[in-house]
């Protein structure tokens, strides 16, 4: 894939965002925090960094992009339907009934690599691709993306544990660490405590950015994949802000699973064009 610029990027995660809120108004249900807060590496992985051919979803040898956190994809439906994994005004059918487009990613969509939604379980089934594309000797990578809520689970620290014994240095995972989920703050549910301190107990190359700053993101990724020589799995630890770019979502636990009304998308949508302008 050709690389894009920044500012390309930046307007292509613009625009998703914008799908994004437009997608859950319609629906009347969904979650927008959490889509809008994983935006920013969502763009950069499928449009700067994987290697994927729309108009062959299982070609062998395509990295894999396994959405663990599986609440958030609509975040992932905008990005592959602008790809052109299938038509864009799909798009509008989120949540219907008979719809490739659920609330939970299932692999009736194309590209979707796995169904997901169920917290904890993608992490694992990634580090199960992982060890097979190391068995089948190909030079692909798996990127996983789960929430800080998420490392909660314990199945989260096993599959650490197993990435970190297989050595899966073709292994990303991306925490939207965004100290935010369903019942308030990670700190009042479950103290995380310093998670990158964690996975690297597990074994794991850390790096800990700005997660919603594109050019951070696309610097972490260039590292990740032409300057670390080591064997271990690596995990991004994205420090990111829940709604991103919408002011009354922003940093709000009632927006995690809630979707706007149609006036509260006009507003979001006007937030997103005056926070997102290029110009």
């Amino acid at each position: 894939m050709k690389k894009k610029t920044i500012e390309e990027l930046k307007e292509i995660a613009k625009d998703i965002r914008r799908k994004v809120v437009t997608m859950l108004c319609r629906a009347g249900s969904g979650h927008p925090g959490g889509s809008l807060s994983v935006t920013d590496f969502i763009t950069a992985c499928y449009f700067s960094e994987m290697n994927l051919d729309p108009k062959n979803p299982k070609w062998e040898d395509r990295d894999r992009f396994v959405l663990s956190k599986g609440h958030v994809c609509p975040a992932q439906y905008a990005a592959l339907a602008k790809l052109g994994f299938f038509p864009e005004e799909t798009l509008q059918t989120l949540r219907e009934e008979g719809s490739i487009l659920q609330g939970h990613p299932n692999m009736q969509c194309p590209g979707v690599e796995i169904p997901t939604g169920s917290l904890g379980q993608g992490v694992a089934c990634a580090v199960g691709m992982a060890i097979a594309l190391k068995m089948d000797k190909k030079n692909s990578r798996v990127f996983a993306v789960l929430g800080d809520g998420e490392c909660q689970e314990g199945e989260v620290w096993e599959a650490a544990q197993t990435a970190n014994k297989y050595q899966l240095d073709n292994l990303i995972l991306f925490v939207d660490n965004n100290n935010l989920q369903i019942d308030g703050t990670t700190d009042e549910v479950m103290p995380n405590r310093d998670l990158g301190e964690k996975f690297k107990a597990f074994g794991f190359e850390i790096y800990n950015i700005d997660g919603n700053d594109m050019a951070q993101i696309l610097r972490t990724l260039d590292a990740v994949r032409l300057h670390s020589h080591s064997t271990k799995p690596k995990c991004i630890i994205g420090q990111t802000t829940k709604g991103k770019g919408v002011s009354f979502m922003e940093n709000v636990a009632d927006w995690h699973g809630v979707a706007p009304n149609k006036e509260q998308c006009e507003q979001a949508l006007k937030d997103i064009d005056a926070n997102y302008s290029f110009e």
